[in-house]
């Protein structure tokens, strides 16, 4: 008797995610765009303001400077950042392809502008990134009632206000000088850090090392921020004397508390988590440099530095090496030209900060070696990650 053929069941092959691998999530555009202005735009401010470098720019080079590393670098990795975190903790969908494309071709066309546009193309161009990210990003919290991140949103409409101040400081519209702006822009990414790095910093670090549990102490958590926030308060709007002196030390020592908390030597064996401690540690650092700029001891640009180099800076490389490492279906270990880029981005704080406070005399060598750590750092990033960043994940799955 013949038998008949036993079925067999056919598993059936997925399709590919639609669209173009570099839009299907914000940090692929965005942390790409980053990277490689990172890479050029510091060494090209080293260049102007060793005179070597001729360059027509609507605004003094400085301010330029200070500008285009907060709203081209900085806002580039937290847009990215977050309208990736945003997908992951509500489950709806944020901006990708078309949509995505169009805010990250926006924020090119803007760092473009500023050196071969009209000044008001530029600033019309560079306003109009933030206000847009942050009603995508606050239509899915609403969307989803996660409420608890609606207050990061509000974070992005003060950047926004931040940014349009400038510009019309610079364009002489308002009686305000364009620094005090580009003070309030450090001041609210600084928040963001503390708030995101509160968050993910001890999460990771206990998901990592088997037995750690770091219990949260909230009360501790919301001083260091009420701290640090009447610090830069003080900072933006207030003239330089005791109170914002004090303020900022207590912050320094509010933020060393809350980190100590978070166990960071047991991170020392894993550099893809010591890269985080590290440069939160530089947030303490800066606001006890600002403490002393305050009480009229040093200079303030050290300070500012200290937050925009080795905190801004480590905690942005540090992340988007974890964070492009994740989304693209790819292990959470980092290899050993990963490593050199977080210790080429600590030694360039080390050589703009500290070695400017107790040599003041080699501060234009100090740069100079600074910008070209900071570059390189960011070469190896690009190296590695622009390949993974522009196409599927490793896993196939969308993202």
């Amino acid at each position: 008797m013949k038998q008949s053929p036993i079925p067999t069941r056919t598993v059936p092959i997925q399709p590919p995610p639609p669209g173009l691998p570099l839009l299907r999530l914000g940090f692929r555009p965005f942390y790409l765009g980053a990277a490689l202005f990172a890479m050029l735009a510091v060494p090209l401010w080293a260049g102007l303001w060793l005179g070597h470098v001729p360059l027509d720019l609507h605004i003094a080079p400085m301010l330029w400077h200070g500008h285009e590393m907060l709203f081209g670098f900085a806002v580039a990795v937290i847009v990215g950042f977050l309208l990736t975190a945003g997908k992951a903790w509500t489950g709806l969908p944020t901006p990708r392809g078309p949509a995505l494309g169009a805010l990250a071709a926006l924020w090119l066309a803007a760092r473009l502008a500023a050196v071969a546009a009209p000044y008001p193309v530029y600033a019309a161009l560079d306003v109009a990134l933030l206000p847009a990210v942050a009603v995508a990003f606050g239509a899915v919290l609403l969307r989803s009632r996660n409420f608890r991140n609606l207050p990061i949103a509000g974070i992005l409409l003060g950047l926004a206000l931040a940014n349009l101040c400038f510009h019309l400081a610079a364009l002489g519209i308002v009686p305000l000088s364009p620094l005090s702006p580009l003070h309030a822009a450090l001041g609210f990414v600084v928040v963001i850090e503390t708030v995101i790095g509160g968050r993910v910093i001890p999460s990771f670090t206990a998901n990592a090392t088997p037995g750690l549990r770091i219990p949260p102490r909230p009360r501790l958590d919301w001083t260091a921020l009420a701290v640090t926030a009447l610090a830069l308060l003080l900072w933006v709007f207030a003239p330089a004397g005791v109170f914002g002196a004090i303020a900022f030390f207590a912050a320094a020592g509010l933020q060393l508390a809350r980190q100590w908390h978070w166990r960071p030597l047991v991170t020392r064996d894993r550099p893809i988590l010591w890269i985080l401690h590290l440069s939160y540690a530089w947030l303490a650092v800066g606001f006890a440099l600002l403490g002393a700029a305050q009480a009229g001891w040093t200079s303030e640009s050290l300070g500012v530095h200290a937050l925009a180099v080795g905190a801004t800076g480590g905690l942005i490389i540090g992340m988007i090496t974890r964070t492009a490492r994740g989304h693209t279906g790819r292990p959470l270990t980092v290899g050993r030209a990963e490593v050199l880029a977080y210790l080429l981005v600590m030694t360039a704080a080390v050589l703009r900060v500290l070695l400017p406070l107790v040599a003041p005399q080699w501060v234009v060598g100090a740069v100079a070696a600074a910008a070209l750590a900071w570059s390189a750092a960011f070469a190896i990033y690009l190296f590695i990650y622009t390949p993974w960043l522009a196409s599927t994940r490793v896993d196939g799955k969308d993202g």
